[in-house]
């Protein structure tokens, strides 16, 4: 019998890996991570709900569960690192460091003292072992698959590693958790940073973040209006520019003038913000790019030559070429232009479905 300890988030997906996994005959014990510390008693901050949840879910299944608080490790290694990549213009994806350094790493270690021999998620992925190497694949629902989010796990982190509900589609966990009476059952599924929950984006990052205004210019260099701080926007961006007045001060009708503004590029030397006008301006598009600070699944990177890669997550795959770059870095080629390709996300490569591993955008063109 094996010993699981499984991250018993409070919703649906960890619920039923966890019953899975005693159905299989292993022994499971539940652990809480409580990450975020700071407004706990705020409307938005979910986390007393997601414990309680958690908790019922522990018994109906019959299973012992352990509250424990992440929350100084996740403020120093996820939460120190996101604000230092937002002042410096880039969009970061907390999910990830949060998996690499908090999920795989110090909830594994306190399971190892726990006596656990594997660790249990409810991501949507599956582990392999292929010729004595663990591969990481994607979810078998590929509206779920959640292998971006985990491309920084190693080989050391895979092997201890099961993913219950990776081989099921999402109707199928919910199936089973409304089948054996799940409390959570129907509970809708959490979206968005753990730390900021369903708060509005910008209000949450003033508390953090010295904004200075600046010119925003259209790609004819033209000032178009002011922005409120370059760390609050994100490449593609389409919604809370503040500019949407600007066709009726005597612009032109007709043509292209109509066309919502896209974020295009920040330039935090001079402080400006560039917007063009179109989804498919060519600001916007980029056939190339260059990521570092890379992770590779096998701990080696993959041979220069053909693959695929998503630049976000919700995307599909992209045909790309490898190329090696310098040191810890690798380039992408793709065959087909990029939309808004964005600096301080993470360009993730496959082979059909093996998770590769990959890296953080620095630049595109």
């Amino acid at each position: 019998m094996t010993r699981v300890v499984v991250g018993l988030s409070g919703g649906v997906d960890s619920a039923v890996s966890a019953y899975l996994l005693k159905q299989q005959g292993h022994d499971v014990v539940g652990i809480f991570m409580k990450n975020w510390d700071d407004d706990d008693d705020s409307e938005y901050c979910s986390s007393r709900q997601d414990w309680l949840d958690a908790a019922s879910v522990a018994d109906v299944l019959g299973i012992d569960i352990e509250h424990v608080n992440f929350a100084a490790e996740y403020k120093d290694r996820v939460f120190a690192e996101f604000l230092r990549e937002y002042q410096a213009g880039r969009t970061p994806n907390p999910d990830i460091l949060c998996n690499a350094e908090i999920k795989f790493k110090a909830f594994l270690d306190h399971a190892m003292r726990l006596g656990a021999e594997k660790i249990a998620t409810g991501h949507y992925a599956r582990v392999r072992e292929r010729d004595g190497e663990f591969q990481l694949l994607k979810g078998l629902d590929p509206a779920k698959d959640q292998s971006y989010f985990l491309h920084r796990l190693n080989q050391a982190q895979l092997s201890r590693t099961l993913f219950p509900v990776g081989e099921l589609h999402k109707t199928e966990v919910r199936r089973i958790a409304d089948q054996i009476g799940l409390p959570n059952a129907k509970k809708k599924d959490s979206t968005g940073i753990c730390f900021i929950g369903e708060r509005p984006f910008r209000e949450f990052l003033n508390r953090y973040l010295a904004n200075q205004p600046g010119p925003i210019k259209d790609d004819r260099g033209r000032v178009i209006g002011e922005h409120v701080g370059l760390s609050f926007y994100t490449l593609g961006q389409r919604k809370g520019i503040g500019i949407g007045g600007l066709k009726d001060k005597g612009a032109p009708r007709g043509g292209g003038d109509h066309e919502p503004w896209f974020v295009a590029r920040k330039d935090m030397a001079s402080n400006t913000l560039w917007v063009v006008q179109g989804h498919d301006h060519p600001w916007l598009l980029s056939r190339s790019l260059a990521a570092d600070d890379t992770s590779w699944v096998a701990g080696r990177p993959p041979e220069p030559g053909p693959a695929a890669a998503k630049t976000r997550y919700r995307q599909s795959d992209a045909a790309c070429e490898v190329r090696r770059g310098a040191g810890e870095s690798v380039g992408l080629d793709f065959a087909q232009a990029q939309w808004a390709v964005t600096p301080g996300q993470s360009a993730v490569v496959y082979d059909g479905d093996v998770c590769l591993g990959g890296g953080v955008i620095t630049a595109s063109t």
